[in-house]
């Protein structure tokens, strides 16, 4: 199955006002029955080893800078998928995000129906707040896209 960097469809004000940076990974899946909710669990419920060692580094070099780590379970937040708490959720939408001092960011994942099954599209969305975030977008940008693709392709497994 193939993704494809698609351009975005959703309006960004209406999710994350004042968004600098939107992206779309679309793939196309034979699953007929796939809603937005299975997909995101598919997506971000476990990734390869690779993408947990690479958020294990990040979360440790982080960590001086108060940014945010992954919501563990037992915080009081309820809804989870994968590290990311549920913000809203339809059969054909989820989205997931998580606001902090240098930057908010937020993932829909989307569910539309095709002709041969579901087409998933994943948007991401970030708003930064200061230098950090700015820096820090800048620095995870190369290895988001790998991983966007890489976890879009787990929707088709």
């Amino acid at each position: 199955m193939r993704v494809s960097a698609v351009e975005p469809t959703i309006d960004p004000d209406a999710l994350l006002p004042g968004a600098q940076f939107v992206d779309a990974f679309s793939i196309a899946v034979d699953d007929a029955t796939l809603d937005a909710r299975r997909a995101a669990e598919k997506m971000m419920a476990r990734g390869p080893r690779w993408i947990a060692a690479l958020l294990n580094l990040r979360n440790r070099l982080v960590a001086p800078f108060g940014l945010k780590t992954p919501v563990a379970t037992g915080t009081g937040v309820t809804d989870i998928i994968g590290i990311f708490p549920v913000i809203s959720e339809t059969p054909d939408r989820l989205v997931v995000g998580l606001d902090d001092r240098h930057l908010d960011f937020r993932v829909v994942v989307d569910v539309i129906t095709e002709a041969n099954g579901r087409r998933v599209t994943a948007t991401t969305l970030v708003l930064t707040h200061n230098l950090l975030g700015r820096a820090y977008l800048a620095i995870i940008l190369p290895f988001h896209r790998i991983i966007a693709r890489t976890m879009m392709r787990q929707v088709a497994n």
